[in-house]
């Protein structure tokens, strides 16, 4: 889960939300903190205006907590597969361990053995992740231009999802994003061959999300009546599996799959959050 921070309404102090809300996921909904990750993000532009740039007394904050959440105190995890490069000076060490290393045991009470000289394939990453969001003129964007509608306004980069993906899944498994939006996860979950499925509250988000998953010679037309079907389903079948079938068929069929007799007619304002499914890989 991630959770920016934020100031107190009019004051600069921080607000301690995102606090409470891990104290109260681990004290009374039974969850374990596996980990805290930390999401650096070097583009994010100064905020809150007020204090940072107008009277300066506040530096850009520029780091969202990310929590890892678990069932239980083992939780699923492989760090294998996101090992990071190794550093120049470890390449070398790699190539001649003789000349650059000896096993001894470290001030800080760490015994440094001849394993330490191993190849392993990459670094061990640590829980700061820096990762830019500068995302302008992605395929997303520019279709979402081409119909002239407004793109989700915030739209996490995809290699934050993808590390998460990769190290805490295996292949066929299953990808669950409560919280859809422009259903980055879903799109990253399907290019690594993961089963997903996005929950969005609005049905124009889904529309739009869908915009990630045509192909690149899909025409404007195409993709205008595949967007426009999903736009005016004015009914939904509460029922997840009709509901994701629906919307599947609208995009790999490209016709209008509505059916009233199937699905049952849900007013706009009866629309609730998790009541509304993205588009399934499978």
């Amino acid at each position: 889960m991630d959770l920016g921070g934020a100031y107190q309404k009019g004051a600069p102090i921080r607000s301690l939300y995102n606090f409470r809300v891990l104290l109260k996921f681990c004290d009374e909904l039974g969850f374990f903190l596996a980990e805290e990750f930390f999401w650096y993000n070097p583009s994010k532009l100064p905020s809150p205006i007020e204090w940072v740039n107008k009277r300066k007394i506040r530096v850009k904050d520029a780091v969202n907590t990310v929590w890892w959440f678990s069932k239980t105190e083992w939780p699923k995890a492989n760090i294998k597969n996101v090992l990071t490069p190794y550093s120049d000076r470890m390449k070398k060490l790699l190539e001649n361990p003789d000349k650059y290393y000896k096993p001894k045991d470290r001030p800080s009470g760490h015994s440094i053995s001849e394993t330490f000289s191993n190849d392993n394939g990459g670094a061990i990453p640590s829980n700061l992740l820096q990762i830019s969001n500068s995302e302008s003129n992605s395929l997303y964007l520019r279709r979402c231009k081409l119909l002239n509608i407004q793109g989700h306004p915030a739209r996490f980069p995809e290699k934050l999802p993808e590390f998460f993906i990769k190290m805490l899944t295996d292949e066929h498994d299953l990808v669950v994003d409560i919280f859809g939006g422009s259903n980055t996860t879903g799109f990253v979950a399907e290019k690594l061959n993961r089963k997903w499925v996005s929950i969005e509250q609005s049905i124009e988000y889904v529309a739009s999300s869908v915009l990630r998953f045509l192909s690149d010679d899909f025409s404007k037309e195409k993709i205008t009546k595949i967007y426009n079907d999903i736009i005016n389903l004015g009914y939904i079948g509460l029922d997840s599996v009709n509901c994701q079938m629906n919307l599947f068929d609208i995009i790999k069929t490209e016709k209008t799959a509505h059916n009233e007799a199937e699905y049952a007619p849900v007013r706009k304002v009866d629309r609730m959050p998790l009541k509304r499914l993205g588009v399934p890989a499978g």
